[in-house]
């Protein structure tokens, strides 16, 4: 803790006033001080490891650039080693390979594996994921029935429907053959899972809960090694390759994530404000959905630090402040300036001086020749901090918005405009300040990504959140404005979250405005949310399932 964070802590002891307040009763960190500590690989230990992963990764770099004989075995070789968690490794080398694929299949006279399901949806599905424009119709319409249906013969491979299924999550506006074929494989792959012999059974369960398209790589990685080495033809080299790296990576996620839980710790928010959610450790979790790379170490702290922050924001303007004491803090953000801090109650005084400390940092590890990226960051903070007030002024007026009222204000509450142009900071040279602009100007991809990040979260919390005072979600203005039943307006919210995916996948098509590594982390953006508010507010209620999945990510390593 800073000398000044400690001296406006000193001076605003028990400086709270007695005031009529509500509260939101959340849960203390289910992880007490268990990431304080960090267990370190003896130096020789880790070269040692180091060095194993470097020789495989060779031997698999050699399968992957080998020429192409089978096609059915190169498409299977790139998606087990995308699965695997370890295709960030080989970048260059699938490109190659699809972009030979892409070729190849352009070419008319070519019509091998044109029956077989399983292989032509793995072909379009990895084309797609690379910004492929594979046209869905050439692909899927000679597996219909001259009446339109999909051929009943399908239902018996169960393998070729789940991987048209898991193909059907990359469509986009205007492609109904693929909602008809998530509606037909979904539909019989349920029924007949349970009849399944392992590991098809695992998977075809998983995929119906998880689609590969809409989780987090590490995640999926993590699920997928019991999987492919249930597999008699499993290849022994690279799934050892992949249980290495993920371990070496966790190694490093630990280190990262210890070092966060001391900086979370010595702000002493548990004692300082002890109405918000202490969620560092889910935050960190949160990040590392967007990039769990090693070239992102910065990058990850300063977004982790920000998201932690902004979460403070969200239960300070949602539970704890005043309508007063909130237009001073929505003042001071204006300013953004220390000589602000004066104006503020005591708790705000505390999280005030914290908050410009996160940024201030973020300016000195950036760099002189990159610090107009902190800039832009601190515009989208204040953006944020305007729109909260926006809720707050709401709530007290007991005002409930139509709906295009609502998502102008709520889709900027979701944080995840914020979170998409602070992203961009601590990345390396692939951003440039055309990135930012283009990430302020509210483009298609991200304001996809914040009706997702918005209405999820409102479909699964709004009961929570309405029980103690907070403002009207998108459920209950959806049912005011249509005069609606709960049901009907979760009906039409998950309809606007699917056709939000459909921007999603548009946006990520070839020619891209911006570097794909870019629109990659938005997509991420968006699967962090389908994962954590999946079925409820994972990250409010951190000890069901978001326990679980830190659990495997971040404390038990891959046994060899």
């Amino acid at each position: 803790m800073s000398a000044q964070l400690s001296e406006v802590a000193a001076q605003t002891q028990n400086a709270m006033p007695e005031t009529n307040r509500r509260s939101a009763d959340f849960h203390p960190s289910i992880w007490g001080d268990h990431f304080l500590t960090y267990a370190s690989e003896s130096l020789e230990t880790e070269e040692n490891l180091e060095q194993k992963v470097q020789e495989m990764k060779e031997a698999v770099r050699r399968m992957l650039t080998s020429p192409i004989e089978n096609l059915s075995q190169k498409l299977n070789l790139i998606d087990v080693i995308q699965r695997l968690g370890v295709s960030y490794q080989f970048e260059n080398e699938i490109e190659k390979s699809l972009q030979q694929l892409h070729m190849t299949l352009q070419d008319s006279n070519d019509h091998e594996n044109d029956d077989d399901l399983y292989t032509v949806a793995l072909q379009f599905r990895l084309l797609r994921q690379q910004g492929y424009r594979i046209s869905c119709a050439d692909k899927f319409t000679k597996f219909k029935e001259s009446n339109g249906n999909f051929k009943e013969s399908l239902i018996s491979d169960a393998r070729g429907m789940l991987s048209l299924y898991e193909a059907t999550y990359l469509k986009i506006h205007g492609e109904a053959i693929l909602d008809e074929a998530l509606v037909f494989t979904a539909t019989h792959l349920e029924s007949i899972a349970s009849h399944l012999s392992p590991p098809l059974a695992a998977q075809v369960s998983h995929a119906l809960k998880q689609p590969i398209h809409k989780g987090l790589p590490r995640l999926e990685a993590r699920h997928f090694f019991t999987i492919y080495q249930e597999d008699p033809s499993h290849d022994k080299v690279l799934l050892t390759f992949a249980k290495l790296d993920f371990n070496l990576l966790q190694k490093m996620h630990q280190k990262e994530v210890s070092d966060l839980a001391r900086w979370w710790k010595d702000l002493n928010f548990t004692r300082e404000l002890p109405f918000i959610r202490d969620r560092m450790i889910e935050c960190y979790f949160w990040i590392l959905g967007v990039y769990f790379e090693p070239e992102y170490l910065l990058a990850r702290r300063i977004l982790t630090k920000v998201i932690a922050m902004t979460s403070a924001i969200d239960d300070i303007y949602d539970v704890y402040g005043t309508p007063e004491e909130l237009e001073l803090f929505n003042q001071a953000i204006e300013r953004w300036d220390i000589s602000a801090i004066d104006q503020l109650p005591g708790y705000m005084k505390v999280f005030y001086q914290a908050l410009l400390d996160v940024y201030c940092e973020m300016e000195e590890k950036v760099g002189e020749g990159r610090s107009y990226r902190v800039k832009y960051a601190i515009e989208a903070m204040k953006n944020q901090v305007r729109a909260y007030f926006h809720e707050s002024k709401w709530l007290h007026q007991k005002h409930i918005p139509t709906m295009d009222e609502y998502m102008r204000i709520a889709c900027v509450t979701s944080g995840y405009s914020t979170l998409a142009i602070t992203l961009l900071v601590g990345m390396g040279d692939i951003v440039t300040k055309d990135s930012f602009e283009w990430m302020s100007s509210d483009p298609k991809i991200v304001k996809a990504c914040t009706v997702v990040a918005r209405l999820m979260d409102d479909m699964v919390s709004h009961k929570f959140e309405q029980k103690r005072g907070h403002v009207a979600s998108a459920v209950e203005c959806y049912m005011a404005q249509h005069g609606a039943t709960e049901e009907e307006a979760t009906n039409e919210l998950s309809k606007q979250v699917k056709d939000a995916w459909k921007d999603i996948n548009e946006e990520c098509l070839n020619p891209t405005t911006v570097p794909m590594p870019l629109l990659t982390r938005i997509l991420n953006l968006a699967r962090v949310m389908d994962v954590v508010y999946k079925d409820e507010d994972g990250y409010t209620n951190a000890g069901t399932v978001l326990k679980d999945f830190i659990t495997s990510m971040l404390i038990d390593p891959v046994p060899l």
